[in-house]
């Protein structure tokens, strides 16, 4: 794509009540729904980098609409107007574009924090842990290029926190600031074990969910779940650390970092296969906790679309709006 035409483009944060709209953008999700008559009708979910907005087409035809598909770059046409306080757009027509002809940076959100500094700040703590065999299992992680770099670009989440490329990089590294930050208050808690904790509770959505152009979940992530997957990547790194020193690591460390994984959600209906019983267990799973919420907030604050209101819209996934303030 041309300086021109990136210049030229609608994009979605740009947008107000009122405007006509014709723009290429991705369908970040695609769903056909019938009215009360029995009527069709595309809601579509619209994103590119700058934000999403929700895009409604009335009385469509399934047989048109299996021509697009979630991830697909779509051509549309329509007008954007203002409903319970949020920015819609009533489409009038929409068509699949070829991919080639546009630039996949302008669709996707990506991190505003420099990738070289996260790694690196990820890397300096992890080689300060002081338990030897700890740090031994965590030097297996950073010499694993392709991990590493997968990691780096990976999000955090789908639709919530840290739903962009390199989201995930950015929450563990904010996440073990945090708890360098609290470490002094707790003389009970173990640093190193909450720093690895840090690192590896969300470690297997690098296998679990997909970026390369919609987000989603791979078929291993869907069967399988990143705390699973997670706990499968830290045995192979014990063994291949063991291996490597010719130590065998505490049996009870690997325990403890195991069970931090899969008891970071902090409960049973949050996806947790057991409650945090261990004090660096229950501090990973509020640490966690609270930098997806404050990102979160911060985010759909940032990315409402509506600039004119104090407002964002009702947001079903929190159970409220947000004040934005003046």
């Amino acid at each position: 794509m041309s300086d021109t035409q990136t210049e030229n483009r609608r994009f979605l944060k740009e947008l107000s009540d009122g405007d006509s709209v014709e723009e290429v953008y991705l369908l970040a999700e695609k769903q056909l729904r019938a009215n009360r008559n029995a009527d069709l009708y595309l809601l579509a979910t619209l994103r590119d980098k700058t934000g999403v907005m929700s895009g409604l087409m009335w009385n469509v035809i399934e047989q048109d609409m299996n021509y697009i598909n979630t991830g697909d770059f779509v051509k549309i046409r329509g007008k954007v107007q203002s409903y319970q306080g949020s920015l819609q757009m009533i489409l009038t027509r929409i068509e699949k574009v070829d991919e080639s002809t546009v630039d996949p940076a302008e669709f996707q959100q990506s991190s505003t924090v420099e990738t070289d500094k996260l790694l690196n700040d990820v890397r300096e703590k992890l080689l300060g842990i002081s338990h030897p065999g700890l740090r031994s299992v965590m030097e297996c992680f950073l010499v694993d290029q392709t991990l590493m770099d997968t990691f780096a670009m990976s999000p955090a989440g789908i639709k919530a926190h840290h739903a962009y490329q390199g989201g995930l990089l950015e929450h563990v590294a904010s996440m073990m600031e945090a708890a360098t930050r609290i470490s002094d208050l707790y003389e009970d808690l173990d640093l190193d074990l909450l720093l690895a904790g840090c690192f590896l509770h969300d470690l297997g959505k690098v296998k679990e969910l997909s970026a390369e152009t919609s987000l989603s979940y791979t078929d291993e992530g869907q069967l399988i779940g990143h705390m699973t997957i997670g706990v499968e990547i830290l045995n192979e790194k014990i063994v291949e650390a063991e291996r490597l020193s010719g130590e065998p690591l505490d049996p009870e460390v690997g325990l403890r970092l195991k069970h931090m994984i899969i008891s970071h959600h902090g409960s049973y209906e949050f996806g947790s296969s057991r409650l945090p019983m261990t004090i660096e267990a229950i501090a990973l799973h509020y640490i966690d906790n609270l930098d997806a919420k404050m990102h979160e907030f911060s985010r759909t604050i940032k990315d409402d679309p509506d600039g004119q209101s104090k407002w964002t819209p009702f947001i079903p996934r929190l159970d409220r709006k947000l004040y934005k303030g003046e």
